[in-house]
């Protein structure tokens, strides 16, 4: 009964240690906090669908995560700053986008995210589409002024379009979620 009160603390843990840094590596620990308190509870059921969907979560997170902590080294290297708001440097700022887009599931990073979501229980789901994706996002918002705009717009219009137009095809209503 205290694995998943554990588990929801840690979540909530790592969101405010992430919403709340200015110091990449703090961001960087809350979101990993953060993944490895919510794959336990997509792997509840035990059955092959779900532990699925908890290595492909893995696997995506942890890829976005080296993403991200490569970004953070590259500008840290070329700028002498570790301060979240001091992204300076165009290949980090490149490594940084291509990091959020995976983390948040956009185009052309989406193709893990309807697969967890169907291996995961509908209340994990609803974690993963909502509370989850607070900490990337503000790690966007504070980098917001060192990113390339017309690259987000680009891909959050790709994302809107591509998602639903795809959700058409779809038979499954957890995907389309």
């Amino acid at each position: 009964p205290y694995a998943k009160l554990t588990f929801s603390l840690s979540l909530a843990l790592g969101t405010t240690i992430t919403i709340s840094s200015s110091h990449w590596m703090m961001a960087w620990t809350g979101l990993e906090i953060n993944t490895l308190a919510i794959i336990p509870l997509i792997s509840k059921h035990h059955h092959p669908r779900a532990t699925e969907a908890a290595i492909k979560y893995f696997l995506v997170q942890a890829a976005a995560s080296t993403l991200l902590l490569f970004s953070s080294m590259i500008n840290a290297w070329y700028t002498g700053q570790w301060d979240i708001t001091q992204l300076n440097h165009p290949t980090s700022s490149l490594l940084l986008t291509t990091a959020i887009a995976m983390k948040l599931g956009l185009v052309p990073f989406h193709f893990w995210f309807p697969e967890v979501l169907q291996g995961s229980p509908l209340t994990t789901a609803m974690l993963l589409s909502t509370v989850m994706k607070f900490p990337p996002i503000t790690i966007l918002l504070l980098t917001s002024h060192s990113l390339n705009p017309t690259l987000l717009t680009t891909m959050a219009i790709a994302s809107a379009a591509l998602g639903g137009w795809m959700g058409l095809n779809q038979t499954q209503i957890r995907k389309i979620l």
